[in-house]
């Protein structure tokens, strides 16, 4: 049996699960087309894809009528076709909580960054100034952090953040008492938008989530507040972001994510003074690659080798 996996390098840690499985693994390029992986499953004609890198589609599905299983290398989904997938009766996992504790590590990176005002004062180092009397940093402790999404990246950024004194509230469609464990449970978007002072996105993308921080909720956040997004970029609506931004009414945005990806060389986020823009590397430490190489790998052998897929991997059942 043949996995391919869409991307030039997994994990050692996955590749040795899939090894003593029997299993005969194959890797792409860096984020092939759908046309590229197609032609890949069917020259192989593969039983299983694991989904690091690029979108997974109908095409790609119908290349192989081995295919079973197509196991995200990841949190998200938003880069295969679900519904396809359905149709087709194919099984898709997740690895959830793999990378929560890296995510939620870059996202305090971002929000310190910001905070403090770290890249504009090394530029003026960097360009001969120093310290002028008028040069201002705000404080970490005591600020409002609105998490939106409480998944398990959301859950250790109110964790971490509570130990750093922020006070914490998050909206979510998460429901259970012991997820707001560090935080404070909004009653509504709206009500968290009106008391963060930064704003912190941990939410998947689906169509209703699609550009759900645009003009009308970033202008609920209060005067000089700051976004930061570690989720997926299509969460913001990026034109409003810039114009809350050139305004004065978004303090500043601390993104790892866009779209698309990568932003066009010209896109007005790429050197936007308040903004600190990172390559969606969030999740890219070697413990996180590791353990999602690892609950990807488990998922593909679980499903070629008739034994149980852990549920709560399971995005849509095959």
């Amino acid at each position: 049996m043949r996995v391919l996996v869409n991307t030039p390098h997994l994990a050692v840690e996955g590749m040795a699960i899939l090894e003593a499985a029997g299993l005969d693994i194959h890797t792409t390029e860096a984020f092939p087309s759908p046309e590229r992986l197609a032609e890949e499953a069917a020259r192989l004609q593969v039983d299983a894809i694991i989904a690091r890198q690029g979108r997974i589609n109908g095409l790609v599905m119908d290349a192989s009528p081995r295919l079973r299983i197509i196991a995200r290398h990841g949190a998200g989904t938003d880069e295969v076709d679900l519904e396809a997938a359905r149709a087709r009766n194919l099984l898709v996992t997740r690895t959830p909580g793999a990378n929560a504790v890296a995510v939620a590590e870059h996202t305090l990176a971002l929000i310190l960054a910001l905070f403090k005002d770290i890249p504009a004062l090394g530029r003026g180092v960097a360009s001969g100034g120093w310290r002028s009397g008028q040069m201002r940093v705000r404080d970490l402790a005591g600020a409002r952090l609105g998490l939106y999404g409480m998944g398990p990246i959301g859950q250790e950024m109110a964790r971490l953040a509570s130990l750093l004194g922020m006070r914490v509230s998050a909206f979510s469609r998460q429901t259970a008492p012991e997820v707001y464990r560090h935080a404070t449970r909004a009653a509504s978007l709206d009500a968290l938008l009106a008391d963060s002072e930064v704003l912190s996105l941990h939410a998947a993308l689906t169509p209703e989530t699609q550009h759900i921080i645009g003009a009308t909720a970033l202008a609920r956040l209060p005067a000089g507040a700051f976004v930061v997004n570690t989720a997926r970029g299509g969460l913001i609506d990026e034109a409003a972001l810039i114009a809350a931004l050139e305004s004065g009414h978004i303090g500043g945005a601390g993104l790892d994510v866009t779209s698309p990806e990568p932003p066009p060389e010209d896109h007005p986020l790429r050197r936007h003074p308040k903004v600190v823009l990172t390559p969606h590397m969030a999740g890219v430490t070697e413990g996180a690659m590791a353990q999602m190489a690892i609950d990807a790998a488990e998922c593909v052998v679980a499903k070629l080798t008739g034994q149980p897929v852990p549920p709560e991997r399971i995005v849509v059942p095959g």
